[in-house]
């Protein structure tokens, strides 16, 4: 079976971080985001079965996607300043993205999230909590992003998405590490 369109943007929505987390900016004194190339391991669950299996299927066969739609998912990658996912020996959905040094002075995490999108985030001791709404495409969340030092940060999401045409839930448990300072160019990156 291959992957619909409806599945690879869940997963592509997923990979991408999935919340206004892009503009999320922490005011917390110690944490700090160093600016380079940062690689991002994402793994989305749901509760339900079949959105849980339409998921796997889509992981399974994201190596095998046809010309047409492998071009749609890397053009919407690059165009969020991030390379095509792929998927990591765990399971998870490893994106790389550049932070640029404008937004590691706002302390702004690397997802890349596409939409219209707000959030607000609280301080809290090493990172903050994050809500979001998003109107395109329609989803929103919580969550908790906890910084390790200036090279790394984890992040938990439950969020509610409407990327196949009805509500479904999913929870996105994300880790994200610097790998260097040097950055490779990506058409259509954004700061």
């Amino acid at each position: 079976m291959k992957p619909s369109l409806s599945c690879l943007s869940l997963l592509a929505l997923a990979s991408l971080g999935l919340g206004a987390l892009a503009s999320a900016q922490s005011t917390a004194q110690s944490t700090s985001i160093k600016p380079g190339l940062w690689q991002v391991d994402n793994k989305v669950a749901s509760p339900d079965a079949a959105t849980d299996n339409a998921m796997s299927m889509v992981l399974q066969q994201l190596g095998n996607l046809p010309p047409e739609q492998r071009k749609q998912l890397e053009s919407m990658a690059a165009s969020r300043g991030m390379a095509m996912p792929t998927v990591a020996a765990d399971g998870a959905v490893r994106v790389t993205a550049c932070v640029t040094p404008e937004m590691a002075a706002r302390k702004q995490i690397p997802t890349g999230q596409p939409g219209d999108c707000t959030s607000n985030n609280t301080p809290i001791a090493g990172g903050m909590n994050v809500s979001f709404t998003c109107a395109n495409p329609k989803s929103s969340g919580t969550g908790k992003v906890l910084f390790s030092g200036d090279q790394a940060f984890s992040m938990q999401l439950a969020v509610t998405t409407s990327a196949r045409g009805t509500p479904e839930q999913v929870n996105v448990t994300s880790k994200g590490q610097w790998l260097g300072a040097s950055c490779p160019v990506i058409t259509g990156q954004k700061p």
